[in-house]
């Protein structure tokens, strides 16, 4: 079984039910303080944390004496815009005292299913991780409608965990793991331990929402395990209403553990390999070398580009021969590519116009 200890990167997702008291519409602040101590305790052992919270709408509503009943679009939109800022200010105030600095993360569906956006959002979110930060993410209900939503943070917290390469991803829920049936209602109901596989008989014991503040029920928590564990990702169902509830997991609470299909690196390396490339770059010896070695590719190397394409399409990348070496994503369009090849990534800004990235496909974004 998988625990976290095994994980150098977490992606944790945090309902508002667990966050905002369903009875007041306010911050649960002692809950919120123990987690902050939780994310410190992880932090100090090596880890990477992201943290996928939802509760602006809920503590927005609050602020601002909404009905607690559905609300109209742009009532929600209206309780996203003055709960975030009280959501990104708890959780600055609360990991503040651990030298953690924060950030606030806001996404749409878009940012992820437009490749551009993907590969600037993975970009952001790699540079705040690499200097220590905990991203606080949550989608822009203030923007977002129907057609580019979510909808809920499990599957977008899936979505991030798969977008930073995370090696688990905790659910953190009003139960202890997933069950064959309901065990509020079902006294028969059994938890799994492990889920290696999400059948559709695991599928069918599925329900809904429980909570009025929650839009995420088990059937979402279904297509989460799925899109993470065909990433790489191991997930996992655990009771988060208790204090420290990560310190809980990780000595070896009740939980339920989804297995991973891949590793991270592995599975992304062959969702590139399979894209149709829009264009191909050619290299010399020299820098197909370099990739062998695990390298990225550097306009240096480049003798010639063609095709069209823009930043973040797949290419081909071939040899002298035209040999096929692998394909990857490209940090620069076509035009700029064809503009740069040959020369030193220093000389980009002058070239450009703007200080770009110094490779033209990162070695992260390379299936070779």
């Amino acid at each position: 079984m998988a625990t976290l200890g095994d994980a150098k990167r977490l992606v944790i997702k945090i309902g508002s039910a667990l966050l905002v008291d369903r009875n007041t519409g306010a911050l649960r602040h002692d809950w919120l303080q123990a987690l902050a101590q939780d994310v410190a305790f992880l932090k100090a052992r090596g880890c990477d944390v992201v943290l996928v919270s939802s509760g602006s709408i809920a503590l927005g509503r609050g602020a601002l004496g909404l009905s607690a009943s559905k609300l109209a679009l742009e009532e929600s939109q209206a309780a996203a815009a003055v709960g975030q800022i009280r959501l990104a200010r708890a959780y600055e105030e609360a990991l503040e005292p651990h030298n953690i600095i924060t950030a606030q993360v806001l996404v749409t569906l878009e940012d992820s299913s437009n490749r551009r956006r993907y590969l600037n959002s993975r970009a952001t979110l790699e540079t705040l991780l690499g200097l220590g930060v905990v991203p606080i993410v949550n989608e822009n209900d203030t923007v977002a409608t129907d057609e580019i939503r979510y909808g809920d943070n499990d599957r977008l917290a899936a979505q991030v965990a798969v977008t930073v390469g995370a090696g688990q991803l905790i659910l953190l829920s009003d139960v202890d793991g997933f069950y064959s049936a309901n065990p509020q209602s079902d006294p028969t109901a059994q938890r799994f331990e492990v889920i290696d596989q999400i059948t559709p008989e695991i599928e069918a014991m599925a329900g809904d929402a429980g909570s009025g503040l929650s839009k995420g029920g088990m059937k979402t928590k279904l297509m989460a395990a799925k899109t993470a564990t065909a990433a790489g990702c191991g997930m996992v169902i655990a009771e988060g209403s208790v204090l420290h509830p990560l310190r809980a997991l990780d000595a070896g609470g009740a939980a339920t553990w989804f297995t991973p299909q891949l590793d991270p690196r592995t599975a992304r390396k062959r969702w590139i390999a399979a894209m149709k490339p829009q264009g191909s770059l050619c290299i010399d010896t020299g820098a197909a070398a370099a990739l062998q070695q695990g390298k990225s590719l550097l306009p240096a190397g480049v003798s010639a580009v063609s095709g069209l394409f823009e930043r973040g399409d797949p290419v081909r990348i071939q040899d002298a021969q035209g040999y096929e070496l692998g394909q990857g994503l490209s940090c620069y369009s076509s035009h700029e590519a064809q503009a740069i090849m040959g020369r030193q990534s220093r000389e980009i800004e002058a070239i450009l116009g703007y200080s770009g990235r110094a490779a033209l496909i990162h070695r992260d974004d390379m299936a070779i």
